[in-house]
Formats: structure tokens, C-alpha cells, sequence
């Protein structure tokens, strides 16, 4: 045996009750579990650990970060690291980095610039599969902090096959797009991500959604939308996915599904009624959901949709001339733009997280009413000079959520963990580093939500079912040694929105492969993480 952690209390993640063990590891795997009521004898190893008065769970699983360039930047990583992640599911809300050419490569690099921040030369894939390639590589081939699996942007897929017009796509690029996506998945990829209320994946029909979700469903992956509205059309926007997915005979996975705006106020209870009926017909699905009432995204994303055909420079010129940019802020302020899910802007909810030009660095953590009002000028002003001086690079908080609708969702069946945890700007999002020990730490110790042994499967064993990864997610022995060890009683998230990439408290040890990740609460240089690829790939 390599490593004994004695004396520990298992959470094993399937939602049973704990129990008393010694863990013994051995070669990335669990090669052993004495129980303390078994009476044999007990496990040595070169390295053993006293965990008396920690809890031992399987690493929990971000099932939506925006990780994709942070895993190759950053080799420490302690944003997800300290959190007791072992695994992040990357390509997120249809925008990412592959596939794509040069051209579609200088687009995306743009438009999400704000997520990602901006993309370098180091970025010397086209395909999924040399993406997670590179991610096996990771830092001069020792691999990278934590592991990650991918999903294929269809967003960046349309991009690719027809550029950003809206309209339907014909029957050679719709072609195309199949073959784009069928090549992601046989090169690894867990499924298809959706971003429609970004461009230029919200210009999908869903007739072009339900042909993509069937090539998905060939090799069993699933279908990952942040659908077309999270406010105004909120319920009917979930039922769209779900008959969409019906149709195509496709699992889903709802990306952080909530109910936001005022429009949807004490209304989680009718999406759980919507999402139960569902999986009581027989549907395969499931959703992630971050434990906090604020969203994050970029500045540019609340615009209307037409605003930002053509890309990135095409929407820059309609923020530059007058006539245009009077007609997105009618959009904006009294229609309530498709970006902006429908419901009119409130100015004083959307609060600047982080800009790509240092000079607008004025801005960040003050709302655009505040800001307009320090400038004596309307907020619409602020927020287009902003636009245009940061070059679409500005991300928000938008602080719309419901605490009420947070807490009813996450005691659902289908329920997963996912921070949507943005990295870039000079005041993050809390949930970037603070998403799993809040949950642990507010919701369960100090609210009682959920227990803390429901609380564990939601964040390991059922993501990991998702996945179809048969090995993780669970305390098993043969399972891969992916482990968090924390304290119950002090486990917390140290991320506020003052403080935002303030780490954890209470999880002293996370071990990836079997090694030591975090060990005595801080980063080790361990980089044991690697793409986790579709089973049977």
C-alpha cells in the first residue's frame, strides 16, 4: 500500500450513512476499506495518515467551469483545487476553444475574452481531441492540477461551419455541423454544450438542435444547454429542452438551472413539478446548480441578439454609431433584450466584476448605477463606453437570483453541484472559489438543506453517473483514488463577494491519483490531473 488514511469517517457518496474505516490506497486506486466494525486486521503503508475527526468523501465533480485556458495558465490552480475538486467538465454554455480554424480561433478568442480572458499563442489546437491532448500534456508533461473532460461548444461548432448570420443553416452545413460534432465525440468529448442566449448558438432552429442531440446521443453523451431564457420564458425555455432532448432521444443536463428576475420569484417549486414530470415519463435528466443568488457573464452578453451578428467587430461598430446603439438600449431598457432574458435591465443589478483594459479598472465592483451616477450620465452611457473601450472584455455580476428558489432546487433528485466560476476580473464571482465547502459549510451544517451524506452524492456519485465514468464518484475499493478529507464541523467557503478569491477553510487534504493535491491545507506541486475522455473512446 502506498498511502493508509486511518480512522476516517466515509461519506462514500452513494447517500447512505457514514461509517468508520481505515482507507488504504495503492497505484491511483482504493486498494482497500477495513471498516471499524469488521474486526480484521488492519492495513499498513509507507505513509500513514491519522484522519480521526475528518470526513472522507470521493473528489467532488464542477459539473460547469470555465476552465479552459485557467488548467494550462495556471499550474497551481487553487481555485478549484483547495475546494477539494478533482475533476471540471469544460466547453461550457456553447463557447469554447475547439474545433475551430484560424478565423473562428480570433473570433472566440473576442467574444469571450471576459470568461477565459485572452486566448495566447499557446493555443496550438484545432480539434477536441489535440485540446485534450494538450491537456494531458498539461505543464511540460507532467499534467495539470486538477482532471477535465470536455463538451463540445455548438455555439463555436456554428461558428465554424457558418459563421455568426443569423438564420437557418442549410443542408450542407447542417452536414457539416454533424460531422463536426460526431468527430468532438469519437475524439472524447462527453457530450454537446449550448449557449443560446449567446451568439451565434442561440441562432439555432430547434429542428438544427435536435439533429445535433441525435449524432450526441450515438455515442451517449449528453446535451449540456444554457437554454433561451432564465427569466421571462424561464419554464417554457425548460420545457423547450426537454422535448427537444425527448425528440432526439438524448440525455440532458440543465446548466445552472435556476429562476432568476422578479418574474420568477417563489416559482422553483413549477420547474420542479416541470423537471419531474419528466423523469417520471422516463427522461434522462439531470442539472447543475451553483449555491449563491447572483449570475456572472459579460457585459456584452445582455445585448440583443442581432446586435452581435457578425461577431465581435460587427457588434462594435453598431455600439459606435448613434442610431444603432439608441436602438440596442431601447432593447435593452424598455423591451428586455433575448440577452438580457427577456426582462428589462435594472442598471443598479448589474455590477462590474472585471475589465480587460487596466485603465477601466475604476469600475470594478461598483453597479453601472453607481458608476453613471459618480459620472453624471445615464447608465446606458456608462455601459456603452465600456463596451466599446474594453472591447466587449467587461464581466458582470447580475445579482437577480432568489435564495428561496436556490434552496428548492437544490434538494432535488436530479440535482448537481457546478460553480460556473469565472476566473477572470478583478472581483470574481464568490462561487469561483467557494462553491462546494458553501454548500458543505452554509447549507448543510449551518442550515440543515441537506444532509450532509445526500449533500456528498449530489456533488460526486450522481455527476459521475452522468459522465458514465464507472470508476469515480464513489468510495469503492478499485475506484480511483480522487479523495477529499474535511472537517464537518468547520468546513466553509472563504470567498465572499468583498473577498472573492479568499480559499476554503476546513479541507486540509485532496488527493488526485491517489497523491496529494492539498496536504495540510495548502497547494502542493503535485500536478496529477489529466482529460478524462468519454468511456469507450
Amino acid at each position: 500500500m502506498d498511502t493508509v488514511l486511518r480512522d476516517v469517517r466515509v461519506i462514500d457518496g452513494s447517500g447512505g450513512p457514514s461509517y468508520r474505516a481505515d482507507v488504504a490506497l495503492a497505484g491511483g486506486r482504493i486498494a482497500g476499506i477495513v471498516r471499524e466494525s469488521d474486526g480484521t486486521r488492519r492495513p499498513s503503508a509507507a505513509r500513514m495518515l491519522d484522519a480521526d475527526g475528518l470526513a472522507l468523501s470521493p473528489g467532488f465533480i464542477d459539473m460547469h467551469a470555465h476552465s479552459d485556458l485557467a488548467l494550462l495558465r495556471d499550474p497551481a490552480h487553487e481555485a478549484k483545487a483547495a475546494q477539494g475538486v478533482t475533476l471540471e467538465v469544460l466547453g461550457q454554455d456553447g463557447l469554447s476553444y475547439a474545433p475551430v480554424d484560424d478565423r473562428t480561433l480570433a473570433e472566440v478568442r473576442t467574444q469571450i475574452a471576459g470568461w477565459n480572458g485572452p486566448a495566447d499563442s499557446g493555443v496550438g489546437w484545432r480539434t477536441v481531441g489535440a485540446y485534450l491532448d494538450r491537456l494531458d500534456h498539461g505543464f511540460d508533461g507532467h499534467g495539470i492540477a486538477v482532471n477535465a473532460a470536455c463538451l463540445i461548444p455548438q455555439g463555436t461548432v456554428r461558428m465554424l461551419a457558418m459563421g455568426w448570420d443569423d438564420r437557418e443553416a442549410t443542408p450542407d452545413e447542417l452536414a457539416r455541423m454533424r460531422r463536426l460534432v460526431a468527430e468532438g465525440m469519437e475524439q472524447g468529448a462527453v457530450g454537446l454544450s449550448s449557449g443560446l442566449t449567446y451568439t451565434p448558438g442561440m441562432y439555432a432552429s430547434d429542428a438544427e438542435l435536435t439533429e445535433l442531440c441525435r449524432v450526441v446521443a450515438r455515442y451517449d453523451g449528453y446535451y449540456c444547454p444554457h437554454h433561451r431564457s432564465y427569466g421571462a420564458g424561464a419554464l417554457t425555455a425548460y420545457e423547450e429542452m426537454i422535448n427537444l432532448t425527448r425528440e432526439a432521444g438524448c440525455a440532458l443536463h440543465l446548466a445552472h438551472a435556476t429562476m432568476n428576475f422578479g418574474v420568477n420569484e417563489g416559482r422553483a417549486p413549477e420547474l420542479v413539478a416541470l423537471l419531474d414530470a419528466a423523469l417520471d415519463t422516463g427522461a434522462d435528466l439531470t442539472f447543475d446548480s451553483y449555491p449563491y443568488t447572483a449570475g456572472c457573464t459579460t457585459l456584452v452578453a445582455l445585448l440583443p441578439s442581432w446586435a452581435s451578428e457578425g461577431g465581435p467587430e460587427a457588434t462594435l461598430a453598431r455600439l459606435a454609431d448613434d442610431a444603432t446603439a439608441g436602438r440596442i438600449r431601447h432593447a435593452l431598457e424598455s423591451e428586455g433584450s433575448d440577452g438580457c432574458h427577456g426582462v428589462p435591465v435594472a442598471w443598479d443589478t448589474v455590477e462590474i466584476s472585471g475589465v480587460a483594459d487596466p485603465a477601466l479598472a475604476r469600475h470594478v465592483g461598483h453597479t453601472l448605477a453607481h458608476s453613471a451616477a459618480a459620472r453624471g450620465e445615464e447608465p446606458w452611457t456608462t455601459a456603452r463606453r465600456l463596451l466599446l473601450d474594453d472591447r466587449l472584455g467587461t464581466t458582470i455580476l447580475h445579482h437577480v437570483g432568489h435564495e428561496e428558489n436556490v434552496r428548492h432546487l437544490m434538494r432535488h433528485r436530479a440535482h448537481t453541484g457546478g460553480s460556473d466560476g469565472i476566473l477572470q476580473g478583478t472581483k470574481p464571482h464568490p462561487r469561483t472559489y467557494g462553491t462546494f465547502p458553501h454548500y458543505l459549510g452554509h447549507y448543510v451544517r449551518d442550515l440543515g438543506i441537506l444532509s450532509l451524506e445526500e449533500c456528498i452524492a449530489h456533488l460526486t456519485s450522481r455527476p459521475a453517473a452522468r459522465l458514465r465514468l464507472p470508476d469515480r464518484g464513489l468510495v469503492r475499493e478499485g475506484h480511483r483514488a480522487d479523495l477529499v478529507l474535511f472537517d464537518p464541523a468547520t468546513v466553509a467557503a472563504g470567498a465572499t463577494f468583498d473577498a472573492p478569491r479568499t480559499l476554503p477553510t476546513g479541507i486540509p487534504y485532496v488527493l488526485i491519483d491517489g497523491r496529494f493535491v492539498i496536504e495540510d491545507g495548502r497547494r502542493t506541486d503535485v500536478l496529477a490531473g489529466r482529460a478524462v475522455r468519454r468511456t469507450g473512446s
